[in-house]
């Protein structure tokens, strides 16, 4: 590999990121000590199969407990048992799964510990209606909330307020047993009660919130969903609840984390790097043509930095959906930023999710070089009508841009960086 060849690099850059995150990489160290009695470990989101895994690996002592993750996310475990579920759109399997980690908490003692594991997807798959509410409607909503655009903060504030085990309803059902949560963070921000929906942690939003949000992006909820919330039956434990006090929270990896890896791993092979920020929200498109206007601010008046560098940046984007096309937002991001950029021959650019699926595509996310939008219009495609379409995934699978890693275990959420040489 060289910076010859820059989308290899970009690939390159990528890997280790993610690397950088992993359970395997980052979880030892943050284990707490064997407590007196017995250890449960519980755990929810795309790494939680990963994470119950190094647990198991590094564990001194009795251990039992279940977790669960997407399809395709699982790993060998043998005392801890393993459970995939869909996501984004929660499914029967997750609805079992919630229940049975609540089974695996009942009966604990004050010498027992939960350990409780929590990653990026974890709201989805912990999927346990509040009483009166069906999988259904939060099935229905679910979707209606991935298609308008809603922020993760939102998204979440919504489902913890229909959820029985979420928004710090999990933590409780632990009681008298200590919980500590381990946390891999997909959120911009960090927020430990906004990561799958903090099910151990306090919440600060409230049933109004919800509704706001429901009606912020119009969403249309059913009659007893909509008087569920107005009631107030769904209000979470508050950060002041003494019923948190002794638990413990750590985060063990997050999106600053990949990026500051990546800025090392881009400095080694002479390249200088710089971070924008590890917490980018907004429209996937409108983020993908911002960046496209920095980087040729860089190709064409040296600024605000010089080339050749890399520019980073995180968080998590959205995309409201108005055409009938594939595409995650980071496909989408990068669609938007190649028609900005407009084929500039010292340009080179990569957006991936760091979980290796992009929303609910196959494919990590993409990259895209100085030739791409000609490639792209020599098979007949234009990348501004499969923009209007929500089409990222064909335009770049039209090219072979796509990057597939296949699930990587991991999910600090978007990783995108562009070259400028």
């Amino acid at each position: 590999m060289s910076i010859q060849q820059p989308a290899v690099f970009l690939q390159s850059l990528f890997q280790h990121a993610v690397d950088s995150v992993s359970a395997a990489r980052c979880l030892p160290a943050a284990l707490p000590a064997p407590p007196a009695g017995r250890t449960v470990v519980i755990g929810a989101g795309k790494a939680a199969a990963a994470m119950a895994q190094v647990v198991e690996q590094h564990w001194q002592g009795e251990l039992s407990g279940v977790v669960v993750t997407r399809y395709g996310h699982g790993a060998a475990c043998e005392r801890i048992r393993v459970v995939e579920a869909a996501h984004p759109v929660p499914d029967a399997a997750g609805e079992q799964a919630a229940q049975d980690i609540l089974s695996a908490v009942s009966g604990l003692s004050a010498d027992d510990l939960v350990l409780c594991l929590i990653s990026g997807g974890g709201s989805a798959l912990l999927a346990l209606p509040a009483p009166g509410i069906q999988l259904q409607d939060k099935q229905q909503i679910n979707r209606a909330l991935l298609r308008s655009g809603a922020t993760i903060h939102e998204m979440n504030c919504v489902r913890k307020h229909l959820s029985a085990i979420k928004g710090g309803r999990l933590a409780l059902a632990c009681a008298p047993a200590k919980v500590v949560t381990l946390l891999i963070s997909d959120v911009p921000g960090d927020d430990p009660d906004i990561i799958a929906s903090g099910p151990t942690l306090p919440d600060a939003t409230s049933c109004a919130d919800a509704l706001a949000i429901l009606g912020k992006y119009a969403i249309t909820v059913a009659p007893h969903v909509r008087e569920h919330l107005e009631s107030g039956r769904g209000e979470t434990p508050w950060p002041d609840d003494v019923r948190f006090a002794g638990h413990q929270t750590r985060i063990v990896a997050t999106a600053a984390m990949a990026l500051e890896a990546a800025a090392a791993f881009a400095k080694a092979a002479g390249i200088p790097a710089h971070i924008l920020s590890d917490g980018i929200e907004g429209e996937a498109r409108d983020i993908g043509k911002m960046h496209g206007a920095l980087a040729l601010e860089v190709a064409r008046k040296g600024q605000p930095f010089t080339a050749p560098c890399l520019i980073l940046s995180g968080g998590e984007t959205t995309v409201t959906v108005r055409g009938n096309g594939r595409g995650g937002r980071n496909a989408e991001f990068l669609l938007s930023f190649a028609h900005t950029v407009q084929g500039n021959p010292r340009i080179w650019a990569l957006a991936c999710d760091t979980d290796g699926i992009d929303g609910s595509e196959d494919n990590a996310g993409a990259v895209c070089g100085p030739d791409t939008l000609a490639q792209a219009a020599d098979a007949g495609l234009s990348a501004r009508v499969m923009l209007d379409n929500n089409d990222a995934y064909h335009f770049f699978q039209s090219v072979n841009a796509l990057i597939t890693t296949g699930p990587t275990r991991t999910n600090v959420n978007d990783f995108r960086a562009i070259l400028v040489l």
